[in-house]
């Protein structure tokens, strides 16, 4: 089925089509060529960090995450239940047992209050989720890493551009991962990244990217031919992909800020309607800047949005529910989880819904969602 009003559509802002143009002029079309050297220049002058690295997508960048921490089987891996699936596969890959942690209520991150209970003496890692781009709270999670010498691997997927008490998300952890996939506020069609904030991890990720081969010190001069140095994988994007996400950030502050209005449009204009349903907003603490990536409503029950996903679809408009919990997934029941181990977890599941969101929405279509919104009488 189409709809009139979709929940995604790939921006294409200028000039991608050119620079894929140009990518393919070049002769080079494959990974780390000129795009992809200007997105990781791109990006490491924006956040500081020591390295970035472009992968294939977000999963391939746990995936490296998950090798450089050198995983043996039975090791323990902290992560939210209320998340993607590729959050945890990238560990189980390596032989470690994701260990389900529950949600705050009001942003729906990770319960910083229930990691304590949670590490034990095979924990290796915390994995903290910065959902809708809104920050975890990392001035609690951090030094209890830190005292229980934890790694933190930052998945920021949906966090571009957000800060934590005016630090970016992604610069916390000594790792962190990006989407740029299409449904994310800058995309190729599939894409990710790799920030390294430890310098000591920067030479083995570049080897791991370039299938196990030190491929990268020979392209430098540093050895005068390259070999099997190491597990890895071909972690790289095509130069296309490239060439279409640096149009894109080059078009960063133009993104952000109509992300910003559409985002602001449907807080201002539902806000009233919300309070009057029992419907929860997003929360955004104030010392949080959140990065505009999705804009979704909690319903009272799950037979309300049930109601209202159809009530929606009914005048041609796309709004989707999201994650699942994982502790109550197949895969998650053979790690050991069952109902009621994450219960916040498991309520918002069933009561979240998220609403149209995407860069070329108009404010014409905004308003007809909101306007469906405002007719819906629950029944």
């Amino acid at each position: 089925m189409s709809y009139r009003i979709p929940f995604n559509k790939p921006a294409l802002i200028g000039p991608e089509l050119g620079y894929i143009a140009d990518s393919v002029r070049s002769g080079h079309i494959s990974g780390d060529g000129k795009y992809t050297k200007l997105c990781h220049q791109q990006l490491e002058t924006w956040f500081g960090v020591k390295k970035a690295l472009l992968t294939t997508n977000c999963t391939h960048a746990l995936e490296m995450s998950a090798i450089l921490l050198d995983l043996q089987p039975g090791d323990e891996v902290i992560v939210p239940s209320f998340t993607f699936v590729s959050t945890v596969n990238a560990f189980v890959l390596r032989g470690a047992k994701p260990v389900f942690a529950d949600i705050r209520p009001d942003t729906l991150n990770i319960d910083e209050t229930l990691l304590p209970g949670l590490i034990t003496e095979r924990t290796r890692a915390i994995v903290p989720v910065h959902y809708a781009g809104v920050g975890c709270v990392m001035d609690a999670i951090m030094p209890l890493a830190q005292r229980h010498n934890l790694t933190v691997i930052e998945d920021n997927a949906h966090g571009l551009f957000g800060r934590y008490n005016d630090q970016w998300l992604g610069t916390f952890g000594a790792l962190a991962t990006q989407s740029f996939h299409e449904t994310k506020n800058f995309s190729c069609g599939e894409g990710g990244a790799l920030l390294i904030n430890d310098e000591a991890l920067v030479e083995r990720a570049e080897i791991i990217r370039e299938k196990g081969t030190n491929r990268s010190r020979f392209f430098r001069g540093m050895v005068d031919k390259y070999t099997w140095v190491d597990v890895g994988s071909s972690y790289l994007p095509s130069e296309v992909l490239a060439a279409y996400l640096y149009a894109q950030f080059e078009a960063s502050e133009a993104i952000q800020n109509k992300r910003a209005q559409i985002w602001n449009r449907y807080q201002q204009h539902l806000s009233e309607w919300a309070q009057s349903h029992d419907v929860r907003l997003p929360t955004v603490p104030e010392n949080c800047e959140q990065a505009y990536h999705m804009f979704y409503m909690l319903l009272p029950s799950l037979e309300i949005r049930t109601q209202l996903i159809n009530h929606l679809k009914e005048r041609g408009i796309l709004a989707v529910f999201h994650y699942l919990p994982l502790h109550l997934s197949d895969m998650g029941q053979q790690f050991g989880g069952s109902p009621g181990d994450c219960p916040v977890t498991e309520e918002m599941s069933d009561r979240l819904l998220r609403l149209p969101f995407f860069y070329d929405l108009s404010e014409q279509d905004q308003m007809e969602v909101i306007h469906a919104l405002w007719s819906f009488e629950e029944g």
